[in-house]
This record gives C-alpha cells, sequence and structure tokens, in this order.
C-alpha cells in the first residue's frame, strides 16, 4: 500500500527547470515538500526520497496525510 501512494504521489510531481540549469520539483498538497537537482532525473530521485521521508515522518508524528488515488494513509487505533 505505500509504494502504491508514494507511486501516485510521484504521479502528480511538478517540476520546473530553473536559470541556473538546476531542476526543482515539488508535489501540490505535501506542504513543504519539494527537491532540486543538477539534472531532471537527480530531482526526482530527491524528491521520491524526501517524500518517502515526509511521510513516514508525518505518520510516525500522526499528522494527516493527503488521501491520493483512494489510499488513505490514516493510522488508526487498533483494540
Amino acid at each position: 500500500m505505500l509504494t502504491r501512494y508514494l507511486e501516485a504521489a510521484m504521479a502528480q510531481a511538478g517540476y520546473e527547470h530553473l536559470p541556473d540549469g538546476s531542476w526543482w520539483g515539488r508535489i501540490q498538497g505535501f506542504k513543504g515538500l519539494w527537491a532540486n537537482g543538477p539534472t531532471e532525473q537527480d530531482c526526482r530521485s530527491e524528491l521520491r526520497s524526501a517524500l518517502e521521508d515526509w511521510v513516514l515522518f508525518s505518520l510516525n508524528r500522526q499528522i494527516p496525510v493527503p488521501i491520493l488515488d483512494g489510499i488513505d494513509l490514516t493510522v488508526t487505533d487498533v483494540a
């Protein structure tokens, strides 16, 4: 489920080629999540890594993450 979520998020990523030749990327709805790199592929790789960290940190702190493609990672108490 986590892999599908990450893939759904990355499918929504946007990239911009900056004047200095580097690339900048972000995913709408993921506050504070962005990455940059010297090539678009490097930027994409950095964004994927940052996304993984962002999601795991948020879940660990019980901070809600966006629901994507019907995937809800909300942690509920199991009693």
